[in-house]
């Protein structure tokens, strides 16, 4: 993916009050609120922003005053500890490259949370963590309904076309995808995105992962029909139509070491504490100049509380919940 800004464009003067027409996208939509220009470069830095919220927490200030802990951050769903952190930096064997069983990858080899601080995947084109970030990028792009994506500065999404085969091995149950869901509405909540699009991400995300056993579906439209479930435990909603047998049986990630090369405080020295519900805090926008360390939000926000896995209804069609994600089907 490339760039072409060191720092982000100027925010739009005024608070946009507006609801989102149907006819837009949320990522159309919100990259013409937060940095005026519908552009491919302009898109491709708001799914960074966003992106890097997920990762890391928080590290735009101003924001509307809502806390992300950020998916490196241990914290609580639904009352349980959840900590995905071992995921990310090769404390367990959970990643598919092909074999029978997980293997140990450290996705934070290319400067763990300071180059995702500066706006940046990596500190460089070749890491682990570079594909994995810019993979989110597009992947959320896609999901976003990005008009501009494909066009030169920001790429499509060319990753595995089966979510499933890259979850295979890690054994997700509903606590951990829940908790990843709560991290993207937050982030998204972070930066002034309407009470009601947020909403429809989560359900969209929810739709998409949050149910074993789910028939294949087609993300993006290049790569045809997939098996797409994360949330394969059994204690995760079963799908309607479901084909368990297309599913593989469950391997638990084995631990590789109790000692990561690189700490918590090193992949996350930016998250806080995390919450103990998925409900998001009133926030109030603002305005003024976004750079790496300085962003302020332009969109309409209100307390948030994001669906998650088990929440919703599987099968629920993409245009039912998020309007304007055009191009884009759900599962």
């Amino acid at each position: 993916m490339r760039f072409s800004k060191a720092t982000l464009l100027a925010v739009v003067a005024n608070t946009v009050q507006a609801q989102r027409p149907d006819s837009t996208s949320i990522c159309d939509y919100y990259t013409t609120a937060l940095l005026k220009d519908n552009t491919a470069d302009n898109q491709a830095t708001l799914l960074t922003l966003v992106v890097n919220t997920v990762v890391i927490g928080n590290y735009t200030q101003p924001n509307v005053g809502i806390m992300v802990p950020g998916i490196l951050a241990p914290g609580q769903f639904d009352g349980t500890d959840v900590d995905l952190l071992p995921y990310f930096n090769g404390e367990l064997a959970s990643s598919n490259r092909g074999g029978d069983e997980g293997v140990s990858i450290n996705f934070l080899d290319g400067g763990g949370a300071e180059p995702l601080m500066k706006n940046m995947p990596a500190n460089d084109d070749s890491s682990t963590q570079y594909f994995l970030l810019t993979h989110l990028y597009q992947f959320f792009g896609a999901l976003l309904g990005c008009s501009m994506q494909g066009m030169p500065g920001f790429d499509i999404y060319d990753g595995e076309a089966s979510i499933y085969e890259v979850h295979k091995f890690m054994a997700l149950g509903p606590n951990e995808l829940g908790y990843f869901i709560t991290q993207v509405g937050l982030a998204a909540a972070s930066f002034g995105v309407a009470d009601s699009d947020v909403q429809a991400v989560g359900m969209a995300l929810n739709s998409l992962f949050g149910f074993r056993c789910a028939p294949p579906a087609t993300v993006i439209e290049s790569q045809g029909p997939q098996l797409q479930a994360i949330c394969i435990e059994e204690t995760c909603p079963i799908a309607e139509n479901s084909v368990c047998d297309s599913y593989e049986p469950i391997v638990e990630p084995d631990l590789v070491s109790s000692t990561s090369s690189i700490s918590a405080t090193q992949t996350a020295s930016n998250s806080v504490s995390s919450p103990s519900t998925t409900s998001a805090p009133t926030g109030t926008s603002g305005t003024g100049s976004m750079t790496p360390t300085e962003t302020s939000s332009n969109a309409a926000s209100s307390s948030t509380s994001i669906p998650v896995a088990g929440a919703g209804t599987n099968g629920v069609g993409l245009g039912a919940v998020a309007g304007g994600i055009a191009a884009f089907l759900l599962w």
